[in-house]
């Protein structure tokens, strides 16, 4: 990598430990900002409008697309969700870094349309039961969620050899540390 990046995107199957190293990351370093992405999917218990999501109804999001409005979008398990192109444009010229806690179709979106702007990092899960248990305690998914939760993971999986990195998170501190290692190194934080 040849210069100092201002996109990290962080993916990983639901459940995988995204969200938890985007927050630590978000607090270490005062350059680097969250994507807030937009979603059609109702908002859970304390998230907020415009902080978390932006939460849009299907129409407005469908509008959205037909406008060109977003960088990438996907609809998973029956809700859009994608990237508004506002939000980079905000971060580029506040000369702020960009966070992305994505899917990871959505991250490799944002790779094809910046490359040279790009850090893609996938958080693995030590394997597929470890997941499932993740997903049982968050208690959030039925049943039949869970299950579609997990076939999405397989193929997640395999797409994370196109990542910058695949870190193991096995054990938390140490998925933190690295991550931490691998910002300090090649984003311009």
């Amino acid at each position: 990598m040849s210069r100092k990046k201002t996109l990290l995107a962080i993916s990983s199957p639901s459940g995988g430990g995204k969200s938890t190293v985007a927050r630590y990351l978000l607090n270490k370093y005062d350059n680097l900002k969250f994507s807030v992405s937009a979603t059609t999917r109702k908002p859970r218990a304390n998230e907020i409008d415009g902080k978390d999501y932006f939460f849009l109804s299907k129409e407005e999001f469908l509008r959205k697309i037909s406008e060109g409005d977003l960088i990438e979008y996907e609809e998973i398990f029956g809700n859009y969700y994608g990237t508004l192109k506002s939000e980079v444009e905000k971060a580029k010229s506040s000369n702020h870094c960009l966070l992305f806690d994505i899917d990871v179709k959505g991250a490799l979106s944002i790779k094809r349309i910046y490359p040279e702007d790009s850090l893609l990092i996938f958080i693995s899960p030590p394997n597929l039961d470890i997941l499932k248990e993740r997903l049982i305690k968050r208690g959030s998914e039925t049943e039949e969620q869970l299950n579609i939760r997990l076939a999405r993971a397989k193929m997640e999986m395999g797409l994370r050899e196109q990542f910058d990195f695949d870190l193991m998170n096995d054990d938390l501190n140490n998925t933190l540390k690295q991550a931490d290692k691998i910002v300090t190194k090649y984003m311009r934080v």
